[in-house]
This record gives structure tokens, sequence and C-alpha cells, in this order.
């Protein structure tokens, strides 16, 4: 779920709970403050975060296999 999503939820939720009631500005308000504070938090989404994983686990992989080859080649040239 994106942060769009997750507010508009949420927004939803807390719209039925006060629908006829004179917290109706407490709803904009909560609504608004839940979004500035989130917006500051350099959130990324699942998505984002699984893409990067990937690319780290390749990353890896790779780093590994030049490791295993580094040593190959060092252990020949210390053979006479």
């Amino acid at each position: 779920m994106d942060k769009a999503n997750f507010f508009e939820d949420l927004q939803q939720k807390l719209g039925k709970l006060i629908e006829n009631s004179p917290a109706r500005d407490l709803d904009r308000n909560m609504k608004a403050m839940l979004t500035q504070g989130f917006s500051k938090l350099d959130l990324v989404t699942r998505e984002e975060f699984d893409i990067q994983a990937q690319v780290l686990a390749r990353t890896r992989a790779k780093l590994e296999a030049l490791e295993q080859r580094v040593a190959e080649l060092e252990a020949q040239l210390r053979q006479p």
C-alpha cells in the first residue's frame, strides 16, 4: 500500500467515525498533520524496497564471484 492509498484509507475510516460530529475539523487537521509527518520521514514503498533488495543481492553475488576469481589469480601467481 503506498502513502496516498494509506492516507485515503485512513481519512475514509476517520470520516465515517466522525461524519455527524463537530470533530470534522479534527479529521482535516489530523490528515494534514499525518501527511506532513510522514512526508518528513523519507519513506519508500515496499516495491522500491524489494527492487533495491534484488539489486543488492545481484551485486553481492557478483562481488563474491570477483573475490573468488581474484583469489584464483593470486594463487596462480604464487605458483612457480
